[in-house]
């Protein structure tokens, strides 16, 4: 890893306080998984559309941040991808993603610990002409992975930012619409936030189309999401 990066995943994850401010939407320290609870390696759904499947990455088998998360988590955590191009937490949005078959399969793993990454496909028009049932359909599959697993730890995030927009996502709605609802989502379900999207604020450079991160930038998201889960 370079200079350089190390000091971007500092920046972005250790001083996300600075960037909070730009979405009005203050996300308290999330609480890290008691690692000592489990004996097995513990099961970790990462949940979540294009962004999560991986697109853009240089290298499908290393590039997404959830095959980059598993290695910065190492052998005591079992990580699956369950990631979804085009899925919308709304259930009438174009591609719900409670219809898609990684969801099934998601639910089937009884994951142990759920990061929840959707939202970001929600904002196109045809899907945001739906936003009253938002917090609804977020609520809906959260309650289904506790159903799955009583035990289960959900962590909710914020969507990354849109550069400012492309393909219909637009950064005006994740950021003044999407963030409150899943803040509220968050508090009324007890659930855990990561604010990926202050950790990301300032690197637009690493979104080569606008919304999905190139290598480091999915680097970036795996780091944020480690210190969430590890507390460090």
């Amino acid at each position: 890893m370079s200079t350089s990066f190390s000091r971007r995943l500092l920046l972005a994850v250790g001083l996300t306080g600075i960037f909070v401010v730009a979405t009005g939407v203050r996300a308290a320290e999330p609480k890290p998984v008691d690692v000592s609870h489990y004996k097995d390696p513990i099961k970790l759904a990462c949940v979540g559309d294009s962004i999560t499947e991986g697109a853009g990455a240089s290298d499908p088998k290393r590039g997404p941040y959830p095959k980059q998360l598993a290695k910065l988590l190492g052998d005591k955590w079992d990580v699956k991808n369950f990631g979804v191009g085009g899925a919308t937490m709304l259930k009438s949005g174009d591609k719900p993603y409670d219809k898609q078959g990684k969801y099934k399969a998601a639910l089937e793993f009884k994951p142990d610990v759920v990061v929840l990454k959707l939202g970001t496909n929600d904002t196109k028009p045809q899907n945001w002409s739906h936003k009253d049932e938002f917090v609804a359909s977020a609520k809906e599959i959260i309650d289904a992975f506790k159903k799955a697993n009583p035990h289960v730890v959900i962590y909710v995030c914020y969507p990354v930012p849109a550069f400012p927009s492309n393909y219909g996502i637009r950064d005006e709605i994740i950021k003044n619409e999407v963030l409150p609802l899943l803040k509220e989502v968050a508090a009324d379900e007890k659930t855990e936030v990561i604010d990926l999207y202050s950790a990301m604020a300032e690197h637009g450079k690493l979104f080569p189309d606008k919304v999905h991160p190139n290598d480091e930038g999915y680097g970036l998201i795996a780091a944020a999401v480690q210190k969430a889960l590890l507390g460090k």
